[in-house]
């Protein structure tokens, strides 16, 4: 799905600096988050943080991120295809690895074509990761991730894929969308307050800025941050 490789871009406008006044409680000795089972260590984090960072660097005027803003940028996609899997097995759905390729192209493409549009150039798939925040020693988990999305869709819709713009397509992503809920909630995720919460309206780490951080007087309202399950 185009849509979910270029929605991601909102990651890097919307993360924030880790977590103010906050004490870092480890969920387990050494883990970042868990999602489900399975355990996504510091270690794991931090290496692919690098990864993301060290891509970002080679695009200084069109990527700009704080370290902060890398690792939950990260930690997000770590988790979001952890939810991704998740559906695919609740659904059934499996995916080869030359789907995934293929799905992670189609997805590259088009971003690149509206990356072209918006007047860049040279546009290359590492820039279209950097800039989505997604390390690209994750490409692989990306291709999944948007597979599984694609085939999710055919199949709520009789097994076409909707058309771009169509009713098809809406119906199937309000589908799509609530299967991510429950995958979600079925995986009890935890995330280690050292690099946020998980804000379930877009399965995105971000930062809840600390009462004893905030100025006093009125100020404007942030949009809240969804901590449970809307399913």
């Amino acid at each position: 799905m185009l849509w979910r490789l270029v929605k991601a871009s909102a990651i890097v406008a919307g993360v924030g600096l880790a977590v103010a006044g906050c004490a870092v409680q480890p969920l387990k000795l050494g883990a970042a988050a868990i999602v489900g089972s399975q355990r996504i260590s510091v270690a794991t984090l931090g290496t692919q943080a690098t990864n993301l960072s060290q891509a970002a660097k080679q695009y200084p005027e069109v990527v700009t991120l704080t370290p902060a803003q890398v690792t939950q940028a990260t930690l997000t996609w770590l988790i979001r295809y952890q939810i991704q899997e998740e559906v695919a097995r609740q659904a059934g759905i499996y995916v080869s690895p030359a789907q995934a390729q293929n799905a992670l192209n189609i997805a590259v493409s088009n971003a690149i074509t509206g990356a072209e549009q918006q007047g860049l150039t040279n546009v290359t798939q590492e820039l279209i990761l950097a800039a989505s925040g997604v390390p690209p020693d994750t490409a692989a988990e990306l291709g999944r991730y948007e597979a599984i999305a694609d085939m999710y869709l055919a199949m709520v819709n009789g097994g076409k894929t909707p058309p771009a713009g169509s009713s098809a397509l809406t119906a199937a992503d309000a589908k799509l969308d609530a299967a991510e809920c429950q995958a979600a909630k079925a995986l009890n995720i935890q995330v280690n307050p050292q690099y946020g919460v998980l804000d379930y309206a877009e399965y995105q780490v971000v930062s809840v800025p600390s009462a004893l951080t905030r100025p006093p007087g009125p100020t404007a309202s942030a949009s809240p941050v969804a901590t449970t399950p809307a399913c």
